[in-house]
């Protein structure tokens, strides 16, 4: 049972992460988004449901927002299911479409965007 939970992860760790994400998943939510990004920070992540470097790219980041103190708020988007709000995000924010994807907003205006491996909170 432990190797696997190295794989896959403990599900109370899974439950932990999961209630720091909020939902992307219609344009309502992304103008939400952005209305938010004027009271504090907001990061968008950008993960492929198919894709296994996505995958190890989310658990990392999830590490990295447990251990975080910083005021932020998180919002994840399965680009698989919701590809038309991907694709809205990369024309009104003008970030060339990557995944895994991390892009900060602040201030309505998007601030920070990296993919793959070079996704680290402690560049925001």
């Amino acid at each position: 049972m432990g190797f696997l939970d190295q794989i896959f992860g403990k599900k109370e760790e899974q439950d932990q992460t999961k209630t720091l994400w909020r939902k992307l998943e219609s344009m309502k939510d992304l103008d939400a988004a952005v209305e938010r990004s004027f009271q504090q920070k907001v990061l968008i992540f950008k993960h492929s449901t198919r894709c296994f470097i996505s995958k190890t790219v989310l658990k990392s980041f999830e590490k990295q927002m447990e251990n975080s103190d910083k005021e932020q708020t998180y919002y994840f988007l399965d680009l698989i299911v919701n590809r038309d709000i991907s694709n809205e995000i990369e024309s009104r924010f003008d970030v060339t479409h990557q995944s895994p994807q991390l892009i900060a907003l602040e201030n309505g205006k998007a601030i920070y965007n990296a993919s793959h491996q070079s996704i680290d909170l402690d560049q925001i």
